[in-house]
C-alpha cells in the first residue's frame, strides 16, 4: 500500500541546504529565506520556483532522491492548478516506490502476485476478501497513474502497433480503482480515505502533471512531439475521462 509519507521525512538540514544555496551570494535573499522556514516551515521552501530550478541546475545541490521527485512533483502539480501538498505527497510517494524493481507490478510490498495487466485485478476481484480488494482497488488506481502519468509514449505507441487500449481507458479505470478504494474502511484506517478519493477526483489532471514531468525530466527527448500536444488535446484536465 501506498502512503503519503515523503513530507515527513525532510529533516530540517536538508531544507538549510537549499536555503543556502539560494541565497549564495545574496545574504538579504539568504535570510529572506532563513525566515520563511522559521515562520512558514519547510513546505514554504520547497514551493519556490527557484528551488526547483537549484535541484535541477546547481552542481553543489545534494538532496535525497525523495525531496526531488516531491520538488518534481509538486511544481507539476501547482503548474496544472492542483494545489494540494497531501496529492503531492501521496504521488511522489507512488512514483519512488514504483521505481524500485517489480513494486509497480504488486499491491503491496507483501504481496507475491504480480499484475501486469489492469484487468487481471479486476478479475482477481471477484473472489478477494475484503482487505486484499482494498489492496487491488488502490493499485488498479496507482499502476493506471503510473502507466498513464509516467509512461504515456508507450501506451501510445501500443494503441497503433496492437489497438492496445487508449489513456481514457487508464484513465476510467484509474479513477474507478480510487474512489472504490476510498470507500473502504481500509482506508479510512490509514487515514488515506481523503487522498484515495482526490487523486482520484483529479485524475485527468494529476495524469497530465506526471506526463510534463516524464517529458521535460525523464525522457525529455523520447517519444513525438506532436503526440504529446495530441495527447493534450485529446484529453484536457478536468475533461470528463467516463
Amino acid at each position: 500500500m501506498i502512503l503519503p509519507t515523503i513530507r515527513a521525512s525532510f529533516s530540517r538540514r536538508d531544507v538549510l541546504h537549499l536555503v543556502q544555496l539560494l541565497g549564495r551570494g545574496d545574504d538579504e535573499l539568504r535570510r529572506g529565506a532563513e525566515l520563511r522556514l522559521d515562520e512558514e516551515g519547510a513546505d514554504a521552501i520547497l514551493d519556490d520556483p527557484r528551488v526547483l530550478n537549484t535541484l535541477l541546475t546547481d552542481p553543489d545541490a545534494s538532496a535525497p532522491t525523495d525531496l526531488v521527485f516531491y520538488v518534481l512533483v509538486r511544481h507539476a502539480l501547482l503548474e496544472v492548478g492542483i494545489d494540494d501538498r497531501a496529492t503531492a505527497d501521496y504521488v511522489a510517494s507512488l512514483v519512488v516506490a514504483f521505481g524500485s524493481q517489480g513494486r509497480a507490478y504488486r499491491p503491496s510490498d507483501a504481496t507475491p502476485e504480480e499484475y501486469h495487466y489492469l484487468v487481471d485485478m479486476v478479475a482477481r476481484l471477484a473472489s478477494a476478501d475484503q482487505r486484499e480488494a482494498f489492496l487491488l482497488r488502490s493499485h488498479l488506481g496507482n499502476y493506471s497513474l503510473w502507466l498513464s502519468g509516467l509512461f504515456p509514449d508507450y501506451l501510445a505507441a501500443r494503441v497503433h502497433r496492437r489497438g492496445a487500449p487508449d489513456l481514457r481507458y487508464y484513465e476510467r479505470m484509474g479513477v474507478t480503482g480510487y474512489h472504490l478504494a476510498s470507500r473502504s474502511p481500509e482506508a479510512k484506517s490509514l487515514g488515506v480515505d481523503r487522498i484515495l478519493h482526490d487523486v482520484g477526483e483529479h485524475f485527468s489532471g494529476v495524469r497530465t502533471a506526471l506526463n510534463l514531468v516524464s517529458d521535460r525530466y525523464l525522457w525529455p527527448h523520447a517519444g513525438d512531439p506532436v503526440g504529446r500536444l495530441l495527447r493534450e488535446v485529446t484529453i484536457r484536465p478536468g475533461d470528463d475521462a467516463s
